[in-house]
């Protein structure tokens, strides 16, 4: 992957078509712990994509399931 620099600026709908296409994923999780008992966790994702990028990325990870293989089972 090449990283191209332009000199002209990017428009608002260059920038929102760029991360719908390449999609962003932030992944986060925070524990706080007092004398090793755990007071708090919480963990989130969000991501930022089309859906056709959602869903590849879905697919990738595991996260859908095919409906056909869900009724035959």
């Amino acid at each position: 992957m090449t990283i191209n620099k332009s000199l002209a600026s990017s428009s608002l709908a260059e920038v929102i078509d760029r991360i719908l296409d390449k999609g962003i994923v932030v992944d986060a999780f925070l524990r706080v712990a007092l004398v090793g008992i755990e007071l708090l966790a919480v963990e989130i994702r969000v991501v930022v994509a089309s859906v056709e990028t959602y869903l590849r990325y879905a697919e990738a990870v595991g996260l859908t399931t095919d409906p056909a293989a869900v009724a035959a089972a």
